[in-house]
């Protein structure tokens, strides 16, 4: 009755490892989509930022003049704190611009950095999980070998005692 137990139990446990195998495969290939996703956004941000490094260019504003008063028929005065203002405008864009870059890119390393950390330490984990392994395997594999090391000496002591009886 032991017989056509071990017929079908072997192939069924092959049939669920391959299984286990496959669903691994698939959550890494998700995985690896995901992280390739995430790489890809970091890029475009990079690029992007590495773009927009140019050189500031004014705006149209400094040659707007108001549609109440014909060009030449402004006063001076006023022209010159309208000058004032809109340099004093483009100084404050500027600032912002230069503000908002500054904060990209700090975000950028920032992310950079963590995705630097978070690289070491999912590699220290790998190699302490590895290490882990291995050493279940090896004392594991210790125990198999002299099981089967004591088994083997056991079947030739009793092909010997067989032949001498």
């Amino acid at each position: 009755m032991t017989r056509p137990a071990l017929r079908w139990t072997i192939p069924a446990f092959l049939v669920l490892q391959l299984l286990m195998l496959w669903l691994q495969g698939a959550q890494l290939h998700r995985q690896n989509q995901v992280l390739q996703g995430l790489r890809e956004d970091i890029q475009a941000l990079a690029e992007s930022l590495d773009n927009s490094q140019g050189p500031v260019s004014g705006g149209d504003d400094a040659d707007a003049v108001p549609a109440s008063l014909p060009p030449k028929a402004q006063p001076q005065a006023h022209t010159h704190v309208a000058v004032l203002g809109i340099q004093e405008e483009q100084e404050a864009a500027t600032k912002d611009l230069q503000a908002s870059r500054e904060s990209a890119q700090k975000a950028v390393k920032d992310a950079r950095e963590a995705q630097s950390k978070i690289s070491i330490e999912e590699n220290a984990r790998k190699a302490e999980e590895t290490r882990k392994v291995q050493a279940a395997t090896s004392s594991w594999m210790n125990w198999a070998w002299g099981a089967t090391a004591l088994v083997a000496v056991a079947l030739v002591a009793r092909s010997v005692i067989r032949r001498r009886g």
